[in-house]
């Protein structure tokens, strides 16, 4: 019998140690995640939700219907009680839950959160990842306008330039039968039942990893290597993690408020033929790879999303690539210069997408336009590591923590901000340049493009100010920036 038992005891051990079945649900949170940027997926997680409940509104009077569609969203905008500002919030949660989810991937990248024990997780996520960009796919057909549908039309050719039998296979999962009827019902119920509930059943999982093997620990700071301070989940970090989705939530609500969608014409062929069809912001660095003339015809244009198509199984299998035991961005310049190339590609390629609607890339502009700015963004990571780095002698005197306190309420005041700003800047700017293409060329609208792309520029260096100071109270920088230290006292 003891035999037996010992037997018991080690298989409940295997499988406990696989699956951290004895794990302690709902464990103290380090102190040093009190920290916007460690939230950047639970606030994704808040504008999930705050589309699910706007989105559920909408569906009492949107019918998924070629010939209803745009009649049923105008309705909403025109006769519902605040039906304008519904949308509004709907599109903008939207936005800023594609924007963090984004963040909350480029960061786990840089503090290397994939590596071991945490593969598993780092999976899921991207997961998670592509299941968000459905919803932004699927949803932005439904109101049935010219540009939601062109740009839906963009999508799906792209899609059938993938090897048979995936092209088919893909195609007819998410348009159906064939036909705009079968398609917009497709959408509508992948967007509304089938990427819900698969974006639900990965989150449990990544929170219950999340339970097993805890926050990831820190890459730098005076609590590497030690055992943190930390804070139970109930009050401390629930409270803190209230703030931070009330303060996004308000940001949200307030930008909708100010700055109203507007709807644009309805979908029909002669009003599609007017217009220059392009994917919505997401997913325009993509597309403009594809218009580079060497990617031309069918065979080009599979070869070019093949090309990015190994982009994203780089990052989905990255955990089984990167396997060193190193964390510190300070000491892996190989992938950090890689991810920096990585986030400027996307960038210029999507501005350059929004201001070259239709046009035909040449080759030689595109290798010096992408080369280029690979370039600068390696130059400018050298330059980085050099003054940063080099000849550093020891680590800066951590600041005191104020735990949850006025210092922290900052720090979320701040970033909601910075999101909710981005947020409305990239919506202001791909309207503001759907304008432009729709032949709206007056100064008030050349003033609003010119003023979107100046608050988009203002945000992302506020993003720049906002981690360096919150790096210096922690300490993890070794060589300070006088220029960006004004007021502090640390």
């Amino acid at each position: 019998m003891s035999g037996n038992g010992g037997l018991l005891r080690r298989l409940a051990g295997w499988f406990d140690s696989r699956l951290g079945l004895s794990y302690p649900l709902l464990r103290p949170v380090p102190r040093y995640a009190l920290n916007p940027f460690y939230w950047l997926g639970a606030l994704a997680v808040v504008a999930f939700v705050i589309q699910g409940v706007t989105g559920t509104i909408m569906m009492l009077y949107y019918v998924p219907s070629p010939t209803q569609a745009y009649s049923s969203t105008l309705y909403i905008f025109q006769n519902v009680y605040n039906g304008r500002f519904l949308e509004t919030i709907h599109l903008y949660t939207a936005y800023a839950m594609i924007m963090l989810a984004f963040m909350h991937m480029m960061r786990g990248y840089f503090v290397s959160v994939h590596k071991k024990p945490r593969e598993a997780m780092w999976v899921v996520g991207m997961l998670m990842g592509f299941v968000t960009l459905g919803f932004g796919f699927t949803g932005y057909l439904l109101p049935w306008t010219v540009v939601s549908k062109s740009a839906t039309d963009v999508g799906i050719g792209m899609v059938s330039a993938l090897p048979q039998p995936v092209s088919s296979l893909i195609t007819f999962l998410i348009v159906g039968s064939g036909g705009d009827a079968a398609e917009i019902l497709r959408f509508f119920d992948l967007h509304v039942v089938v990427l819900p509930a698969a974006l639900l059943i990965l989150l449990v999982v990544k929170m219950y990893m999340l339970e097993a093997q805890g926050v990831a620990e820190q890459t730098g700071g005076s609590t590497v290597g030690s055992n943190p301070k930390t804070s139970p989940i109930f009050p401390d970090v629930t409270l803190y993690l209230l703030e931070l989705s009330l303060l996004f939530g308000a940001g949200m609500l307030l930008l909708s408020a100010i700055f109203p969608l507007s709807l644009p014409p309805e979908y029909s062929a002669a009003a599609a033929s007017q217009y220059i069809p392009q994917p919505d912001w997401y997913f325009l660095w993509i597309y403009q790879v594809l218009k580079v003339s060497i990617f031309e015809g069918p065979e080009g244009l599979a070869a070019a999303l093949s090309v990015v198509t190994i982009v994203f199984v780089a990052l989905f299998v990255l955990p089984f690539i990167d396997r060193g035991k190193v964390r510190q961005p300070s000491r892996r310049p190989i992938y950090t210069t890689l991810g920096l190339v990585f986030v400027g590609e996307v960038a210029v390629l999507s501005y350059w997408g929004l201001v070259t609607p239709g046009l035909i890339i040449p080759l030689e502009q595109a290798v010096l336009v992408m080369g280029g700015t690979a370039l600068l963004v390696v130059l400018g990571s050298i330059l980085l590591y050099r003054l940063m780095y080099s000849r550093a002698k020891g680590r800066l005197r951590t600041a005191p923590s104020a735990g949850i306190a006025s210092s922290e309420l900052r720090s979320g005041l701040a970033f909601t901000g910075l999101v909710a700003l981005g947020a409305f800047s990239i919506g202001a700017l791909v309207n503001g340049v759907v304008s432009e293409v729709l032949g709206d060329f007056s100064l008030v609208a050349i003033l609003s493009l010119a003023a979107s792309v100046s608050l988009l520029a203002l945000d992302i260096l506020g993003s720049i100010y906002l981690v360096y100071r919150l790096d210096l109270r922690t300490g993890s920088i070794r060589r300070r920036v006088k220029a960006l230290e004004v007021g502090w006292r640390g």
